[in-house]
């Protein structure tokens, strides 16, 4: 056990793990959160079509899932400051660079290197969570605060870039990630190769292997997974170009995509604030309802106000959904061997949500496709998600993995 973690006590450790998971996920996990603005400029200095522009994402949230790969073999040998240092310096000349290229050929190669940076550090985040005294607070972290830079993102770049081309965004971005720098010393110390304490409700960081009778549960689990974010980064990836194909304004759109970011912010947050519960089935399969809604809505080129119903709808029901889908799966078990997994399972969907969307869009049915392949991946999804939640005769309800915000302030009160 390293000597810092012994000082430091539980508490402090923990208010070290929430403020860098909030700072980094709100500054590194901002690729697809920013598509909609992203999209057109590049479509205009590149001279892209559809289909290039759904591959240049593809590969890049591709990238955040492989770096998944060689985090099992580094992840708990290298020290955290050594590796968070490195990947962050990587994220701000790759930031930098993409700002410089001439050709799309050379951005995607200098994206995939960014987000295989960036993508490690998220390993890192993901792994800092069941570190803290209260993970679910962490992991609401991690959500709200990407969301909440995605917000901002979504009202600032569009006017104050309005007459600027992608290089400014990506500077902005680099600029962004030179703050993290100034935050890597607050994981100094922490050891992660070092099982945790369990705790009541709560997964260990130690090894252990899945139970067989809940393999087909956490098979059903990762489908669902898999499927749910091929469905989401598909639409968010085109939401803007869908709008303004439908008579939007760009400015119109933009307002309206900042506002649903708002709402997928309060979602995250009350799903934070009910936390896990008996209910949690009922909470997951509602949130899906929602969304597949949301997409239906999408269909027949809406005008402003439908469109407006229809993002904001979808972002409120990506958001709920996430914390509960990744819960359920959590509760079935497996140490970090079964998050590390998960975390292979969205960057995949994401990887392929936005390529097989741009091709559908490319293709005769347009737009309408896309929305029709979405809304059948949803419903595989829920499917997933109906059996992942299924409890079998005599099983207890699960124990809470994530809990309120309100409940973890009481909690550590009661240590004091």
């Amino acid at each position: 056990m390293n000597a810092d973690t012994i000082a430091a006590p539980p508490d402090r450790l923990s208010r070290r793990i929430y403020l860098f998971t909030s700072v980094f996920s709100a500054v590194l996990y901002t690729v697809l959160l920013v598509a909609p603005v992203i999209a057109f400029p590049l479509t205009t200095k590149y001279q892209l079509e559809p289909t290039q522009v759904g591959l240049l994402f593809s590969c890049e949230l591709g990238a955040f899932s492989l770096a998944t790969v060689p985090a099992y073999l580094w992840l708990s040998r290298v020290p955290l400051v050594r590796s968070v240092t490195v990947c962050t310096i990587i994220v701000i000349l790759g930031n930098l660079v993409s700002g410089f290229v001439p050709s799309f050929e050379a951005l995607l190669l200098v994206r995939i290197i960014t987000s295989l940076a960036a993508g490690s550090i998220t390993v890192v985040l993901l792994a800092l969570g069941p570190k803290a005294s209260n993970p679910g607070r962490a992991f609401g972290l991690f959500v709200v605060c990407q969301l909440a830079m995605g917000a901002l993102i979504l009202a600032v770049f569009p006017s104050l870039y309005a007459n600027a081309d992608v290089s400014a965004m990506y500077w902005t971005l680099a600029g962004l990630s030179v703050i993290c720098l100034f935050f890597i010393p607050l994981v100094r110390g922490i050891d992660l190769a070092e099982a945790g304490a369990a705790k009541p409700g709560r997964l260990t960081s130690g090894r252990s292997t899945l139970a067989k009778e809940k393999i087909p549960a956490f098979v059903a689990g990762l489908a669902a997974i898999v499927f749910f974010y091929i469905a989401l980064s598909g639409v968010w990836s085109f939401m803007g170009q869908l709008s303004t194909a439908a008579g939007n304004s760009e400015n119109a759109t933009s307002i309206v995509l900042m506002i649903a970011t708002i709402a997928g912010i309060a979602s995250a947050l009350l799903a934070t604030i009910l936390g896990d519960s008996p209910r949690r089935r009922g909470y997951l399969l509602s949130g899906f309802a929602v969304l597949a809604l949301s997409v239906l809505v999408l269909l027949g080129g809406p005008a402003l106000l439908r469109f407006a119903i229809a993002a904001i709808l979808f972002k409120f029901g990506w958001t709920f959904v996430l914390p509960y889908l990744i819960s359920s799966v959590s509760a079935l078990g497996g140490g970090p061997q079964t998050m590390n997994t998960v975390n292979l399972m969205i960057g995949g969907g994401f990887a392929l949500g936005p390529i097989i969307a741009g091709a559908l869009i490319a293709g005769p049915s347009g737009f309408t496709g896309m929305i029709v392949f979405s809304f059948a991946a949803l419903l595989a999804a829920t499917a997933g998600a109906a059996l992942l939640t299924r409890r079998t005769r005599g099983e207890a309800a699960a124990p809470p993995i994530t809990g309120s915000l309100a409940a973890a302030e009481a909690a550590d009160k009661e240590r004091n």
